[in-house]
């Protein structure tokens, strides 16, 4: 299995709008149905208004693969140079 916490660095006051972007073009539900995608969930931090936390399962390194090459894969990339000034992606395989 594959874990990837991916810290999204929102442009200032943005990160709702980001995450209704992803959600109104429903990337989060693409990315879900996607075989052995594991889990794909939102968080908010409580300290920082400008961060997104993104955690991201998936079953093997092929998945994650096919994953980074759908196109909702690509439009997220598009959506993160309108709201996101940095991206942390941290990757642990289990």
């Amino acid at each position: 299995m594959i874990v990837l916490n991916v810290t999204y660095k929102c442009k200032p006051e943005m990160r709702e709008e980001f995450l209704e972007a992803i959600m109104s073009e429903g990337i989060d539900v693409a990315c879900r149905a996607e075989e052995g995608n594991i889990k794909y969930d939102y968080y908010f931090h409580t300290d920082n208004s400008d961060e997104l936390l993104l955690v991201e399962k998936w079953k093997d390194a092929d998945a994650l693969e096919k994953h980074s090459k759908q196109p909702h894969f690509a439009r997220l990339g598009e959506l993160k140079k309108d709201y996101v000034n940095d991206t942390i992606i941290e990757k642990f395989v289990l």
